[in-house]
């Protein structure tokens, strides 16, 4: 037998057994179509939270400090400076899920500012996106409605109230120093103009 017969013998051994295998497929009862998947409850859309709460951890003294920060808002941790653009989570019955895009500044030695951070933090994964410094690392903990810390809007109200319910003060008259005498505006000058 030549070399090119032998494979046209092969070849229709293998079609017969495709052959075959298509057969057996087609005469196999079909498995049940699976079930739509639930549409999703109409109360599901996230929540837009007005207060984002985050953690920071000082590597030099090993200090984890808790704070809240106001959306639009920044706040100073160390030498970052951190800024919640939009804080989401889900209602308490769905599986947590809490976000945040977040802008993280670095003030250099120098006085100048610098992004080190752009994007989203998330709370439930705090290792995925956390701010990684050479001094402070800042992660995501949550987002709330309330805070302890009060609002921007009501402290600059709070100023103005303040401000407004003092009365004007007069102000003072400087005392003549007992060392320098002062000319009597009552009196000419008595100096010579040649």
């Amino acid at each position: 037998m030549s070399f090119f017969s032998l494979t046209s013998m092969g070849g229709l051994t293998v079609a017969a057994g495709l052959a075959v295998s298509t057969a057996a497929f087609a005469a196999s009862p079909t498995p049940a179509a699976p079930a739509p998947a639930p549409a999703a409850p109409a109360g599901s859309d996230r929540i837009t939270n007005p207060v984002a709460e985050f953690a920071g951890i000082d590597k030099i003294t090993g200090r984890i400090i808790t704070f809240d920060v106001y959306i639009d808002e920044t706040v100073q941790f160390g030498a970052l400076q951190v800024t919640p653009r939009v804080c989401y989570s889900r209602p308490q019955t769905e599986e947590p899920k809490t976000d945040s895009f977040v802008e993280v500044d670095e003030i250099t030695l120098d006085r100048k500012i610098r992004r080190i951070f752009t994007g989203w933090m998330f709370a439930e994964s705090p290792g995925l996106n956390a701010v990684e410094h050479a001094v402070y690392d800042v992660w995501l903990k949550a987002c709330k409605q309330k805070s302890d810390v009060p609002a921007p809007d009501a402290a600059k109200a709070d100023g103005t109230k303040a401000d407004a319910a003092k009365p004007a003060a007069a102000k003072p008259e400087t005392a003549p120093t007992p060392d320098v005498a002062q000319p009597d505006p009552a009196q000419p000058d008595a100096t010579d103009a040649n």
